[in-house]
C-alpha cells in the first residue's frame, strides 16, 4: 500500500467534470486522478475549507454515526480499477475488531478529510492509473476561481436524469 494525500480537486475542461487528485506522499509523487460527481466534490471542498453546515451533510452524518457507535475510520484504501471505475474500502475499528466496508473513492475521501484518516492506494492501481506530475507553473487564480464558481452554483438537481 502506498500512502497518498489529497492534493486537491480540479475541474476537467471542457466538460467541467470534477476530479480528485491523490498524490503519492513519497517516491515519484505520482498523481492519481479520479473522476467524481459534483455533490461529492462540493462535500470534499467544504471539508477541506473547514466549512461547517448548519445541519450535517451526508458525509458529516456518516462521521457522526461512526462516532456515536464508537467506531473509528482507521484508513481509506483505493483498492481496484475496473475499466474506468475505481473502488475503495473503509477500514474501520470497532470494539477491538477490524471491519472493511466497500465504498466509492469519493465518499471514502470525503470521510477521510472529515476524520483525519490516512488515504492509501494499492500499488497495482497506482501503477495502472497514476501519472507522474508534469513540471509546470503553479495554477493560476483564474482556474481556482472558476472551480469555486462551479461549486457555488451546483445543486443536486443538476444531476437528476
Amino acid at each position: 500500500m502506498i500512502e497518498m494525500e489529497l492534493e486537491g480537486i480540479r475541474v476537467e475542461m471542457p466538460a467541467h467534470s470534477p476530479i480528485i487528485l491523490l498524490k503519492e506522499r513519497a517516491g515519484t509523487n505520482r498523481l492519481l486522478p479520479i473522476y467524481i460527481g459534483g455533490p461529492e466534490a462540493q462535500s470534499i471542498a467544504y471539508a477541506m475549507e473547514g466549512r461547517v453546515p448548519p445541519r450535517p451533510l451526508t458525509h458529516d452524518l456518516f462521521r457522526d454515526v461512526l462516532t456515536t457507535l464508537g467506531a473509528t475510520l482507521v484508513r481509506v484504501v483505493v483498492t481496484a480499477l475496473e475499466e474506468t471505475t475505481f473502488f475503495a474500502e473503509l477500514i474501520l475499528e470497532h470494539g477491538g475488531s477490524s471491519l472493511t466496508v466497500s465504498a466509492r473513492p469519493s465518499d471514502a475521501v470525503a470521510l477521510a478529510v472529515r476524520t483525519g484518516a490516512p488515504i492509501y492506494c494499492l500499488e497495482e492501481v497506482l501503477s495502472a492509473a497514476g501519472q507522474v506530475p508534469p513540471t509546470a507553473e503553479p495554477e493560476s487564480d483564474e482556474l481556482v476561481d472558476e472551480f469555486r464558481s462551479f461549486l457555488d452554483h451546483i445543486s443536486p438537481e443538476d444531476f437528476a436524469g
